[in-house]
């Protein structure tokens, strides 16, 4: 494919490899590769769980109004863009709140049709090269990992970026931080790591956990600010170690993911994502859309917590987190997400925001942001309409 350079600017090109909060972590790897300043364009799919995006699978450019076309191939996400009911999407926040711009990959076209997009967006950006992104690391997945649970997407993007013909490197960070291939699988494959994420590369992304859900990338960046222990997510068999591994970054030449990706090879000169579906089931024995398409059958499984139809008091909030604090410091967990308080506790938004918001002042000690430091001691909740409400996205 012959790529010419956009005529105004020269922007870095990265893809998010795996949708989600990999936007989140490619924003993070721009500032160290790149610095933050540096202008650049995140390739990223529209595909979320279940509990901010109802509707399985990713989105198509058709599934949101206000996107920017930059192209015939390539659509920009805005703070304005809106996805079209029923699906949902944090999108639009994150391209208010990251300073690299966000480009939407469609896959419904396989392979090929993302390669399309991707030469577009090298095109829009006068970019040579790529650098694809992947947070946790099953981008080198061989597909037979019991603990594998959604290679589809960054493996169509090694065989979308090969598809380009574009030079490309792969990143990965925060080894094992997504819990999909084991680390003793994983740590061989990736080598040592090229460089380590630093409290720095964080500062463009911290507030963006007040709201996202992101598990992987939250527990990244606490890596990379310095936070050491046992971290509980919700999304995870087993709590993480975060260790100075955790804020790694493994540099791999593309053709040495292909050679690492059965599945990535499997989805050369795809042209649908039904086509994309069938090579993962015959790789991996899976479609993780079918499991979405199961699971939304199923919504009381991934309904997002609701205020109570009675208020509970603010001592019955206590009592539950202080019972459940116990309990995670008995696994030997010192950290959590905000994810795993909300969810475990069932809070609905305005317990979230009144139990949160007493953590943030009257234990200050206890935010390790993003992340929540626990204790032994007791948390006092304020009465319920003491404090505003958090955002409904959280």
């Amino acid at each position: 494919m012959t790529i010419k350079r956009h005529h105004t600017i020269t922007r870095k090109l990265l893809i998010a490899a795996g949708g989600g909060g990999d936007a989140i972590t490619a924003a993070m790897v721009h500032s160290a590769l790149h610095g933050a300043a540096a202008p650049a364009l995140v390739l990223t799919y529209a595909w979320e769980r279940l509990v901010v995006d109802p509707v399985p699978g990713p989105r198509r450019t058709t599934d949101f109004t206000g996107t920017q076309p930059a192209g015939p191939d390539l659509a920009l996400v805005t703070p304005a863009t809106r996805p079209v009911a029923p699906a949902g999407s944090l999108l639009p926040p994150l391209a208010a709140a990251l300073r690299p711009r966000l480009g939407l990959l469609d896959p419904y076209a396989g392979a090929t049709g993302l390669a399309r997009q991707i030469a577009a967006a090298a095109h829009w950006c006068g970019a040579d090269r790529i650098d694809l992104v992947d947070v946790g690391g099953d981008i080198v997945a061989h597909g037979d990992e019991p603990t594998l649970r959604s290679p589809l997407g960054d493996a169509l993007a090694v065989a979308a970026c090969a598809a380009t013909g574009i030079p490309t490197t792969v990143y990965v960070a925060g080894p094992g931080l997504d819990n999909e291939v084991p680390p003793a699988a994983l740590m061989p494959r990736l080598g040592a790591p090229a460089f380590a994420l630093t409290a720095e590369h964080t500062e463009g992304v911290l507030g963006v956990f007040d709201w996202h859900p992101s598990e992987a990338s939250a527990v990244l960046v606490a890596a990379a600010r310095g936070i050491r222990g046992v971290c509980g997510t919700r999304d995870a068999p087993a709590p993480l170690v975060l260790d100075e591994a955790s804020r790694g970054v493994h540099r791999l030449t593309l053709r040495r993911t292909l050679e690492l990706s059965p599945l990535a090879r499997a989805l050369a000169g795809s042209t649908s994502l039904d086509a994309a579906e069938e090579a993962s089931r015959t790789v991996c024995g899976f479609s993780e859309i079918e499991r979405e398409r199961q699971r939304a059958a199923h919504p009381d499984g991934v309904r997002a917590p609701q205020a109570p139809a009675t208020p509970r008091s603010a001592e019955t909030v206590r009592a539950g987190f202080a019972a459940w604090e116990r309990a995670a410091l008995a696994e030997g967990i010192a950290y959590v997400t905000t994810r795993r308080i909300v969810e475990e506790l069932e809070l609905g938004p305005a317990e979230a925001g009144l139990l949160l918001d007493e953590l943030r002042t009257g234990s200050p000690e206890r935010r390790a942001a993003p992340l929540w430091k626990l204790a032994a001691e007791r948390v006092r909740v304020p009465a319920p309409g003491a404090v505003r409400p958090p955002d409904a996205a959280r």
